[in-house]
C-alpha cells in the first residue's frame, strides 16, 4: 500500500520490489523524512487529506480518511480541520477505513478498505481526533514520494515519505530531507492527531541541534539525490 497522492494508502507511485508482492498483502513499508522547506517545482499532484482517528494507542491505530485529490489547499496554523472540509467536501473523491498495527524497522501491518466518500465525510466530520494536510506526489530518481504539508496544530510541519511495495533498501533521500523519521512514533499521524507538532517542536529543534541529523544505514546504502 502506497502513498503519493493517496489513492488509497496503495496507490502511489510505488517503486517495483523483488519477490512475491502477494506475500505482503496489508503491509505498508516505507521510511520517512523530515523536510525544512519543499521547493516550489516539486509542488505537484496536490491531494487535500482530513484524517480522524478513532484509535491512537501504542503505535496501533483505527484511521477514516477523506481525500479531494487535485485541491491544493495553502493551510496555515489557524486551519481548522472540519471548515476544510465542509468547503471542499464536494471535491471529496476518495475515502477508506484503515487499521494499523506498531511500525518496526519501516514496516507496518496495514489494512485499508475503501468506502464512500460520502461516509468518509461524515465519519470525519463526527468523530475522532483529526490531521488536516495537503499531499504532493512527486518522482524523485527510482521512487516516487509523497510530501505532507501539514495544517492546523501541526503546522508548520512537512514530511516526506517514501513508500514500496517490499522493503525500502538502497534509497536516493532527496537533498531537501533534513533528518530521519523511520519509527520515529511521535511523527506518525496518529500520534500527531493527539499530540500535534505545535507543543513540542521547539524542544524536538533544540534536540535536532544537540544530536544532529540522522539517516539509517541498516537499509542498505543510501546516496543523496539532488533536487
Amino acid at each position: 500500500m502506497t502513498d503519493p497522492a493517496d489513492t488509497p494508502d496503495s496507490a502511489d507511485a510505488t517503486g517495483a520490489s523483488d519477490g512475491d508482492e502477494s506475500s505482503y498483502a496489508d503491509f505498508e513499508f516505507e521510511r520517512r523524512f523530515l523536510v525544512r522547506e519543499l521547493p516550489d517545482s516539486l509542488r505537484d499532484a496536490p491531494a487535500l487529506i482530513v484524517q480522524s482517528y478513532f484509535l491512537s494507542d501504542g503505535g496501533y491505530a483505527l484511521r477514516v480518511r477523506v481525500q479531494a485529490n487535485g485541491v491544493e489547499a495553502r493551510l496555515g496554523p489557524d486551519s481548522d480541520a472540519r471548515d476544510v472540509l465542509e468547503l471542499y467536501r464536494s471535491q471529496v473523491d476518495f475515502a477508506a477505513v484503515t487499521v494499523k498495527g506498531p511500525s518496526a524497522g519501516g514496516t507496518r501491518y496495514e489494512a485499508e478498505r475503501q468506502i464512500d466518500p460520502l461516509v468518509g465525510v461524515e465519519l470525519v466530520r463526527r468523530g475522532g481526533a483529526q490531521v488536516l494536510k495537503t499531499r504532493y506526489a512527486v518522482w524523485l530518481g527510482k521512487d516516487g514520494w509523497s510530501v505532507d504539508v501539514f495544517g492546523a496544530t501541526n503546522h508548520p510541519l512537512i514530511v516526506a515519505e517514501c513508500e514500496r511495495s517490499g522493503p525500502v533498501t538502497d534509497l536516493q533521500i532527496p537533498d531537501f530531507c533534513v533528518t530521519e523519521l523511520t519509527d520515529d512514533r511521535r511523527f506518525s499521524n496518529e500520534s500527531l492527531a493527539v499530540d500535534p507538532y505545535r507543543g513540542w517542536a521547539a524542544s524536538y529543534a533544540q534536540e535536532l541541534t544537540a544530536q544532529g541529523p540522522r539517516f539509517r544505514d541498516d537499509f542498505g546504502g543510501n546516496t543523496i539525490l539532488s533536487t
